[in-house]
Order: structure tokens, then C-alpha cells, then sequence
């Protein structure tokens, strides 16, 4: 991570406003679950949280960009070919390994969760951020799926010991404090 870059220059840099508006027309017509938001609003508040602690302009991008895989039909191909080798590589890391396996929930979140802990330090800081960002609207509005969604992040925390330590102890904390209030 970059932690001499000031926020304002990463947010002005060609290559986040080019993954910034990319995202918005890949996520066009798509709205948030919980709350009908706009879908894009998810990952700009998760490439603000990668800024906040110093991401650079690659992690900022990749942030942007973290749902086009899986949510959009975007392949791998076309984001190196927009946006180059290390942007691509970090949304290969946060897109989910399982995505088109057989198997029942549980087994393709495991596969997700080996998938995650052998990735580098910038995509588990970026996931870091997703987790934070998704955890308040799927606890507030969908207390049956939080128990099996916090219990998957529960599991997925233990194996992640690269990601920036603040959006760690951050994320660790909003599991550990839905834990103790849902025994």
C-alpha cells in the first residue's frame, strides 16, 4: 500500500476515475438488496474505506471494480484489457472462486475461503472493506441470513493475516460484536 498518496490524488487519478466510471455503467440498472440504492454505492464506499487507509491507486481501482465479475458478466480478460495486469489480478482475488462449481453453500464457501487466504495483502485489504461495508444492511434487514452471513465472515477472518490490520480489527469487531449480541 501506498501510504504517502493523499486521498485526493488518488480519486483524481486517471486510472480510478476510469474504473469508477466503468463500474457506474457495469452497475447501471442494478440496486442494493436492503435498501434499493443505488448498487454502486457499495463499491465506492469500499474503495473510500481502501483510501482511508492508504490504498493505492491499483487497490482503489480493483475496489471499484470488485463485483463486475461476479454481478455483471464482465470477464477477467476485459479488465486487464481495460485497466491492466495488477487492477485485474486484485478482482481475480476478490472474485469468488466458486462461482459456477457444484456443491451445496457450505462447500463453495470453503473454496472461497482457501481462495481469499492465499490472496496478497492488497485484494484481503479490499475484502476487508466489503465485509464492512455489507455487514450493518445484512444484519439490520435480514436477521435470518446474518446468522449463516456472520458466521461465514467469522470463518473467513480466521484465515485472512495479510489485509491492512485497522479494516481487520474493524471487521473482527462487527463479527465479534454480532456474536455477542446474538448469542
Amino acid at each position: 500500500m501506498d501510504n504517502n498518496t493523499p486521498l485526493t490524488d488518488i480519486f483524481t487519478s486517471d486510472l480510478v476515475k476510469r474504473a469508477l466510471d466503468f463500474a457506474v455503467k457495469a452497475h447501471a440498472t442494478q440496486k442494493r438488496k436492503y435498501t434499493n440504492e443505488p448498487y454502486v454505492t457499495h463499491p465506492i464506499i469500499v474503495a473510500g474505506l481502501v483510501a482511508s487507509v492508504g490504498g493505492s491507486k491499483y487497490m482503489v481501482a480493483a475496489a471499484l471494480l470488485h463485483d463486475v465479475v461476479e454481478d455483471c458478466g464482465v470477464t477477467q480478460a476485459t479488465l486487464f484489457a481495460e485497466f491492466g495486469q495488477e487492477v485485474a489480478n486484485l478482482v481475480y482475488w476478490l472474485t469468488d472462486y466458486s462461482i459456477g462449481h457444484p456443491g451445496n453453500r457450505i462447500a463453495r464457501k470453503a473454496m472461497d475461503r482457501e481462495h481469499i487466504a492465499k490472496a496478497p495483502a492488497d485484494a484481503q485489504t479490499i475484502k476487508l472493506a466489503d465485509l464492512i461495508d455489507n455487514t450493518p444492511s445484512i444484519t439490520k434487514y435480514d436477521p435470518d441470513f446474518a446468522k449463516v452471513y456472520m458466521a461465514e465472515k467469522r470463518a473467513l477472518l480466521e484465515g485472512m493475516h495479510y489485509g491492512d490490520p485497522s479494516l481487520y480489527l474493524n471487521a473482527k469487531n462487527l463479527v465479534d460484536t454480532y456474536f455477542q449480541l446474538n448469542p
